[in-house]
């Protein structure tokens, strides 16, 4: 299935581009984008080729934070429908409830899923995409980033920013826009941060503008993401790690019994096996190509019980084990490492 993103995630490209000494209207040419296309950014254009226009771009231009440069000028604005509503949020726990619950509005692909560890909550991210790549994330972060420092404004202060991939020939930019820990090779993408500060009350929020808001979100037309099919994907993603991705637990998660789950992907010619195995597929692969993920670790995040039944699933749908796929791989394993 083709995954979405409105074109104002392109915001600040062309700007950027140039800064860099870039041509951005030849890189887009080259992306089969029209130069135009970044004027109307409510457009919808496949999440892939932005990925690997922006991929391009940053090798191009010999510049690994492109995507975090663009990040660096965005502003609340740049959520579309949807950033009035986030504005008069009474907290910024709100606003990332708010946020994930009308993504699909704003990238189809993005998963943002907020994980309690006692006083200290992960604000983590990833990509409903296999091979989601280092400008990609590093935008979507940046702009997780500048989304949260806009409400709390000098009250965001988290503890640390983590990556998956490695770091940067250059941190500069990291530095420049975190002002925090900043951990390479980590086992997810995401901002650490206290608790409490999610619940600090905004001093922007109205809650009369917030109604009007919201009446505005449900106004907007529903497009592909809000399909049954793409939003279980979702709810898998999210649960795998826990074990619960079953039909029950996934139809529980969105609110629907299973007997209608199964119905309506049943209307969409779809079923949950094959969605299941779909996005295992793609995190299986996702979680070899990093070296310091343990093949037992890669079982757990995938919601098997043992290492043993990973295999047997790996070898049945790959043709060999997961270590000698990981053997047949190229390129140096990734370390741990703080900035």
């Amino acid at each position: 299935m083709v995954t979405m993103v409105r074109a104002a995630a392109l915001t600040h490209f062309s700007d950027v581009m140039r800064e860099l000494g870039g041509d951005p209207d030849k890189a887009l040419r080259q992306a089969g984008l029209r130069p135009a296309l970044l004027r109307e950014q409510d457009q919808l254009i496949d999440v892939a080729i932005v990925a690997r226009l922006l991929e391009d771009a940053a090798q191009s231009t010999g510049c690994e934070s492109l995507g975090l440069r663009m990040a660096r000028h965005r502003q609340l604005s740049s959520f579309g429908a949807v950033s009035l509503l986030l504005l008069h949020q009474p907290t910024l726990r709100h606003a990332l409830d708010t946020l994930v619950a009308h993504m699909h509005l704003v990238n189809e692909s993005l998963l943002i899923h907020l994980e309690d560890a006692g006083g200290i909550v992960i604000l983590r991210e990833d990509f409903v995409l296999h091979g989601a790549m280092r400008q990609s994330v590093e935008l979507a972060m940046g702009v997780l980033w500048r989304m949260c420092e806009a409400l709390l404004r000098e009250r965001w202060r988290p503890q640390g920013v983590s990556f998956s991939h490695a770091p940067p020939a250059d941190l500069s930019e990291h530095r420049r826009m975190f002002r925090c820990r900043i951990t390479f090779g980590a086992e997810f993408n995401g901002i650490a941060c206290r608790a409490a500060d999610l619940d600090e009350p905004n001093p922007l929020a109205d809650p009369a503008l917030a109604r009007y808001a919201l009446r505005l979100v449900e106004a907007v037309p529903a497009h592909r993401a809000a399909s049954v099919g793409h939003q279980a994907r979702r709810v898998i993603y999210l649960l795998l790690p826990s074990g619960n991705a079953t039909c029950a637990g996934v139809a529980q998660g969105m609110g629907r019994s299973l007997r209608t789950l199964q119905r309506e992907l049943d209307r969409e010619g779809l079923s949950f096996s094959e969605l299941l195995t779909e996005v295992r597929h793609e995190l299986a692969l996702r979680y070899l190509d990093h070296p310091h993920y343990s093949v037992g670790q890669i079982a757990s995040m995938l919601g098997y019980a043992s290492h043993s039944a990973f295999t047997r699933w790996f070898a049945a749908q790959f043709g060999c084990a997961p270590e000698a796929w990981r053997n047949r791989a190229q390129g140096l394993p990734l370390s741990l490492i703080h900035i």
